[in-house]
């Protein structure tokens, strides 16, 4: 299972009694995140807390930044301690452990009696658990592909792939040694294969293309025949050569803006990783959807509350939530992050007409959400981790033993259905 560590040093112990000194003041709400220094959702998060208090003359509340390596097990500790944040700021990987302790307050009456509408909200079924909605999900994304025109269209390819075989063939053109020197220089796509998530994220779309997912129903379907599929399309990239052995993502995003990477299919977060590419290569770079379909997608962070403040607290914890699920501040957040935001129906005119890279941004993010992807295994959230390195652990041996796909896959599910 899922456990975070339940010590604490003494700096998070300190932190964890300065919060709920504060929390006790009655004017005084206490939130803390990682996101408070981020440039765009820091900015964001500030616009949201200054509309709580000017709507609740003599609120305050007080915001305080944590590093995102030790943020789960702090929280974790301050929740064990009694003295939780009144506003829960969580991954969404992260929340259901304090659900099932019983530290976070069901939203569900609070929905419905403020009548806020989730109907089509992306992500949000992460949020329900146990017949219980326990948290309002505050971003989804759906995977795109950044690629450099110039090497694919040298390789002879005008338009990027939009199949899985139309996306081998353009790596297979594109991988080679472009100075004759004998040394593979130029490789056609990148995925991770040295750190357990993402490979188990690099594979996930390759058996979402395949027709597969880990779970169906909340049920493992890991030796499923689609998702074997999905195991021996990565083994025979892996093995082709057009992906270079023992590289982290890190170091294909830098392989990628240094012209070295074909394609490379990530979240929208790579458009920031282009950007940072020298003046002569940006131009070469550009993003265009997955080729996988449907394309992976994920959740990332959470809003919710915990159980066991007073009723007038959650009353103003409940406010703010409402206020950041508002037209208004979806809009914003849109604004301020360059992805859209989880609520449906918002009017992206602007954002499009700022930068056209955002319509691929929404139409990816669509595209997952309406097949409900996510990278979290439904039915399986506890064991995120440990299906991470399960996954990480076998296909790693399928490699260095030639083991065959279905060998592999069968395992996967053994250990799986042995979580505990």
């Amino acid at each position: 299972m899922f456990n975070f560590k339940k010590t604490a040093t003494a700096g998070v112990l300190a932190l964890s009694t300065a919060l709920g000194g504060a929390a006790s003041a009655e004017e005084t709400l206490s939130f803390v995140t990682w996101q408070k220094t981020d440039a765009a959702y820091g900015a964001w998060w500030a616009e949201a807390v200054a509309e709580l208090e000017a709507k609740h003359p003599g609120v305050t509340v007080e915001m305080t930044q944590l590093g995102r390596k030790e943020y789960a097990d702090t929280l974790f500790t301050m929740f064990a301690g009694g003295t939780p944040p009144d506003i829960v700021h969580l991954a969404a990987f992260e929340y259901q452990p304090f659900a099932e302790e019983g530290w976070i307050e069901p939203l569900g009456p609070w929905i419905e009696k403020s009548g806020l509408d989730l109907d089509g909200w992306a992500g949000q079924e992460t949020c329900e658990r146990n017949g219980e909605t326990y948290c309002l999900m505050l971003f989804y994304a759906g995977f795109v592909m950044a690629y450099n025109e110039e090497l694919m269209k040298a390789a002879g390819f005008e338009t990027p792939p939009s199949t899985f075989e139309e996306y081998i063939a353009a790596a297979e053109a594109i991988t080679g040694d472009s100075d004759g020197d004998g040394i593979v220089d130029k490789y056609g796509l990148g995925m991770d294969t040295i750190r357990p998530a993402p490979v188990m994220h690099a594979i996930q779309g390759l058996v979402l293309d395949s027709g597969g997912n880990w779970t169906v129903d909340g049920k493992p379907t890991l030796d499923s025949a689609e998702t074997i599929e999905g195991f021996a399309k990565w083994k025979a990239i892996v093995e082709s050569g057009v992906n270079p052995k023992q590289a982290a993502g890190n170091d294909l995003r830098q392989m990628l803006i240094e012209g070295n990477l074909g394609m490379y299919i990530d979240g929208p977060w790579i458009y920031g990783i282009l950007n940072r590419a020298s003046e002569e290569m940006r131009p070469k770079l550009k993003i265009a959807h997955s080729p996988l379909t449907p394309p992976v997608g994920g959740t990332s962070n959470v809003l919710t509350m915990p159980s066991d403040i007073s009723d007038d607290r959650k009353a103003l914890v409940w406010d703010f939530i409402q206020i950041v699920a508002s037209k208004e501040f979806q809009n914003k957040f849109a604004d301020y992050s360059g992805n859209p935001a989880p609520r449906p129906g918002l009017d992206y005119v602007d954002n499009i007409e700022k930068d056209g890279v955002f319509a691929v941004f929404q139409e990816a993010t669509a595209r997952a959400a309406a097949a409900g992807v996510d990278r979290l295994p439904r039915g399986l959230e506890l064991y995120n981790s440990q299906l991470s390195k399960v996954i990480f652990n076998e296909t790693q041996r399928m490699i260095t033993d030639d083991l065959d796909p279905a060998a592999v896959a069968a395992e996967i599910q053994k250990q799986v259905l042995a979580f505990d």
